[in-house]
């Protein structure tokens, strides 16, 4: 694995999180909290999960890892060909899905809103919000087939070593349901009412198909010639679906949580689904931009790895993976969750989203935080699974998790009565049980993943976290007491500096204490600045 490769990612996919938190910052400063964009984000839940599933999760592993052992063992021409299969399969099959979809709209917001109708939660809600869910589902769900398409698209740049503008290609996605939605939606009602909603739900399909066409001049430059193949009696076919079965549940638990969340949320009251999402978004950013980044880079090469056996080189592959999501994902833990009330302030206190929104928001996002890094770890172990083809194990745990996750939920808030963020706080524990578990079993199959040499450095960050969490803790206790009633640009400085300054203490901190991977990445920027 090139940490360069993975250095080129996280910057591709930093911009597409930041201009996905910029779309954040529109919605929460246009509707704040309200049961409108409640509405919204409950409407969106589907399609955004099967997003997460197929861009980021069972298509594009199963695809990677079939394309590249072909690739390796066959050369070009067959892998093309395999290629086409998918794409018409996948063109074909998810359309029927999106027009089910569109079709089971109603039924669908029914069990998107069961957990609100019943047990102590229970809510009351105008008809008019159930009526505008299901018009936002069936505008938005025919997204599934364009992420589809660009999650197979992704897979074959990424499998030819392409990885730039892949990673780019949120970009587009986040520009296009911007621009495209807040023109339709001040053209339906400039006044910014629910049915400028709607206007934003045509703009996801904007921003999708802007997701899947940037990516066809690179992979036109890669080879590739798209003709309809309906030829699907194939034995690469017969392996991606394979594949894709158990992927689909093992790579969506957190995603399925998050549904799931949003379902109790809703009946939690009015805002919760708003504060879980926007705590979502920013949990997201460092596992899009590290997390996901290195496995998009580690996938392909623990599949070649894995061509005839688990090779000599699948482990140190791994476990180099597994340190560098560490070394980058643990201060934005320690960032999140110390200084959670001022990011939140800073990035979406304005407008509709008052300060009530922002202590909400902020509590979600504590809560997640605690659970980020076995979160981001997952991103990387699962495929591996995928790759040495035991990809039944990820599927059961996955199973269970589940089952954790809804029982944790009804407890907490039927039980307990506690509200939104110990929904949070569920996904954070079953991310953590998840990896635990795959940690263990991948031990079993592949031996010894440098457990020790983990641990020590786990170790050595916790203690540079330390040093960074001071000052976290005292900029939050002194200079930033009440940040309502600072200015935005005296808010937006010194949370800067705050993070740049606890962000220097702790690379400065791991460098002396001899972490690896901290000297590779000053070795990276001194490179470049001598060019």
């Amino acid at each position: 694995m090139s940490a360069k490769a993975t250095w080129k990612v996280s910057a591709a996919v930093m911009a597409s999180r930041v201009l996905g938190l910029l779309r954040d910052m529109l919605f929460a400063g246009l509707f704040g909290g309200s049961r409108w964009m409640d509405c919204f984000n409950l409407a969106f839940r589907v399609p955004n999960l099967l997003r997460d599933l197929f861009a980021e999760g069972a298509l594009s592993q199963a695809f990677v890892t079939t394309f590249s052992k072909k690739l390796k063992a066959e050369g070009d021409v067959p892998a093309w060909e395999l290629a086409n299969k998918m794409m018409t399969l996948t063109a074909v099959f998810m359309s029927g899905i999106s027009l089910l979809g569109i079709l089971a709209a109603p039924w669908i917001v029914e069990i998107l809103t069961t957990f609100s109708k019943s047990g102590a939660a229970a809510r009351s809600y105008d008809p008019y919000e159930l009526e505008l869910m299901v018009t936002m589902v069936r505008i938005m769900y025919p997204f599934i087939l364009l992420l589809s398409l660009a999650a197979l698209v992704m897979g074959m740049l990424n499998a030819k070593n392409v990885f730039g503008m892949p990673a780019l290609s949120s970009c587009f996605f986040n520009l296009g349901s911007m621009i495209g939605g807040a023109v339709i939606g001040y053209w339906m009602d400039p006044s910014w009412g629910p049915r400028s909603l709607i206007g934003f739900s045509f703009g996801v399909l904007i921003g999708g198909f802007a997701q899947l066409v940037c990516q066809f001049p690179a992979l036109k430059m890669a080879g590739y010639r798209f003709v309809a193949d309906f030829r699907w009696r194939d034995s690469g076919v017969r392996q991606i679906l394979k594949l894709m079965g158990p992927a689909v549940i093992a790579a969506s638990v957190v995603q399925v949580n998050v549904v799931v969340n949003s379902m109790f949320a809703y009946g939690v009251g009015e805002g919760a689904v708003s504060w879980l999402s926007y705590a979502f978004r920013l949990m997201q950013l460092p596992i899009g931009v590290f997390g996901v980044a290195v496995a998009t880079v580690t996938l392909p090469a623990l599949s070649r790895a894995a061509v005839g056996g688990i090779s000599a080189d699948f482990r140190p592959t791994l476990a180099k993976g597994l340190r560098l999501v560490a070394f980058l994902v643990l201060p934005s833990t320690i960032g999140l969750v110390l200084l959670a009330g001022p990011i939140v302030s800073v990035l979406y206190e304005r407008g509709a989203f008052d300060a009530v929104d922002r202590m909400q928001t902020a509590g979600a996002l504590r809560a997640y935080g605690y659970g980020l890094l076995c979160y981001a770890w997952l991103k990387v172990l699962q495929p591996a699974f995928y790759a040495i083809d035991k990809r039944w194990l990820p599927m059961m745990v996955s199973f269970f998790t589940l089952a954790l996750n809804l029982g944790f939920n009804w407890f907490f808030v039927f039980v307990m009565k506690w509200g939104h963020e110990s929904l949070a706080l569920t996904t954070s524990i079953t991310a953590s049980v998840n990896f635990l578990i795959l940690f263990l079993a991948m031990r079993k199959f592949a031996g010894d993943l440098g457990t020790l040499e983990l641990l020590v450095m786990l170790g050595k960050l916790l203690a540079a976290g330390a040093v960074m969490a001071a000052v976290c803790v005292a900029s939050d206790i002194y200079l930033f007491k009440d940040p309502a009633h600072l200015s935005f640009w005296l808010r937006a400085g010194v949370l800067a500096l705050t993070i740049g300054a606890a962000g220097g203490v702790y690379f400065i901190a791991a460098r002396m204490l001899h972490v690896s991977e901290a000297k590779e990445a000053l070795e990276m920027v001194t490179r470049r600045f001598r060019r």
